[in-house]
């Protein structure tokens, strides 16, 4: 009876922890889909390079109800004379947005990696094992404690997708720690404002202007600029991507199962 009552104190205790960092999904739901256009700028010359699906599904972790998402790029011949880029990223995380496991494939150029992302949640603490595997060479492993919860890129934008950005000024930055493979790092998101933005399905749509910037040196750094639907949904329409080799853009080309109406649709 004693274990019995000492492990159901434990439960307790994870749950509540775990109630800390929950937040309500106002955004999507299992069935959504939404496929893109990819573009690379190699040396001022833009090429059609592939495209990218991303998908929403139900699963199960650890016995529990979870989202699952998908995201895949897949280059084309003509992009791989320049670049092979082949990204496969998936997330599991509860159905409150709490993130569980991060997985990332990607084939860069001759670079091959594979970072995953574990989270456990004990002791008052979010608790963060990471690995990065790379193509013939050694795995690094990272522990790491924190006392907010951390985010990976494909949990980080479902999380982003349910903020209410109706009180957001230009300049305004959002501040949170994410695991890259390797370890936690504090990134920053800045809002830039809403332009009207016109995606591969031949559509214009009104959008939120959102930069993802490093810092280094004390310099800000663009690494991603995204559009995303000025609506519900919060769907990216379009990323301006600035990668080693050069530049990247992805348009949208298709939206199915999408939880709410696409009011942002200029025409």
């Amino acid at each position: 009876m004693k274990r019995i009552l000492l492990l159901s104190i434990c439960m307790l205790v994870a749950w509540s922890l775990r109630a800390q960092y929950e937040a309500e999904n106002k955004a999507f739901k299992a069935g959504e889909r939404v496929t893109y256009d990819l573009y690379f700028n190699w040396k001022f010359i833009w090429v059609k390079a592939g495209t990218a699906e991303m998908a929403i599904t139900n699963t199960t972790y650890n016995g529990e109800p979870a989202y699952r998402t998908y995201l895949q790029t897949k280059g084309n011949k003509r992009a791989d004379f320049f670049f092979i880029m082949r990204d496969t990223l998936e997330n599991i995380m509860s159905q409150r947005l709490v993130p569980y496991y991060f997985r990332k494939g990607a084939e860069e150029g001759k670079r091959y990696t594979v970072d995953e992302v574990r989270y456990t949640y004990r002791d008052g603490k979010c608790h963060v094992d990471q690995s990065r595997m790379r193509r013939g060479g050694k795995t690094r492993t990272a522990h790491d404690v924190s006392d907010y919860p951390v985010y990976d890129m494909l949990s980080i934008l479902a999380r982003a997708r349910s903020f209410d950005p109706t009180d957001y000024v230009p300049g305004q930055k959002i501040h949170f720690p994410m695991a890259t493979g390797t370890k936690v790092e504090e990134q920053t998101l800045i809002f830039r404002g809403r332009e009207v933005i016109e995606a591969n399905d031949k559509r214009r749509y009104r959008c939120l202007k959102l930069s993802f910037v490093e810092y280094k040196d004390g310099r800000e750094q663009e690494v991603i600029t995204f559009f995303v639907t000025d609506d519900l949904n919060h769907l990216p329409v379009r990323l301006d991507m600035y990668l080693n080799f050069g530049s990247a853009k992805a348009f949208l080309t298709g939206i199915e199962g999408n939880r709410h109406p696409v009011s942002s649709r200029v025409d």
